[in-house]
């Protein structure tokens, strides 16, 4: 599946977020730029170590007037457990039944340890205040993803 097109609205979604409320993309628009995070999983080192850069550079992130949203196929509660241990500082919302990372192209196969699968592709998009998606980010470090996603904002002129 492909990511959706740049310059183009991106797909809208409503997802129920760590303490079960309900969070829309469009909740943002015209306030904030988004960026939408899909991780494979809560709790496992990658996700871990990814999820604490974004949750350090909040203040970098909040002066470029710039949220973030962690999107994964984890139930809510989860989620919870996940910002509680490490002290996240951001939204996280539960894709259980992986549709909004289908429209957004980052479900498919993996494989690891000589098994395939299906999951959730690492990626990121950034969405500006207009709601127009401005860049994907489909080669994801996760110990550089912070800095990665901060050079992108201020490169794109978010």
């Amino acid at each position: 599946m492909a990511f959706p097109k740049i310059g183009n609205l991106a797909p809208a979604f409503s997802l129920l977020d760590q303490d079960g409320k309900k969070v829309s993309l469009k909740d943002f628009r015209d306030e904030k730029n988004v960026v939408v995070y899909f991780y494979p999983k809560a709790m496992t080192p990658g996700c871990t170590t990814q999820a604490c850069g974004l949750r350090d550079s909040k203040a970098a992130l909040k002066k470029l007037d710039t949220v973030v949203l962690g999107v994964s196929p984890d139930p809510v509660s989860r989620l919870g457990k996940f910002i509680e241990k490490q002290e996240l500082n951001f939204t996280l919302l539960s894709d259980e039944d992986h549709a909004i990372a289908d429209k957004y192209g980052c479900w498919g196969l993996k494989k690891f340890m000589g098994r395939e699968f299906m999951g959730i592709l690492r990626t990121t998009f950034i969405v500006g205040k207009d709601g127009r998606l401005k860049h994907v980010m489909d080669k994801v470090k996760t110990k550089s993803h912070h800095d990665d996603v901060l050079a992108l904002i201020k490169e794109l002129g978010l």
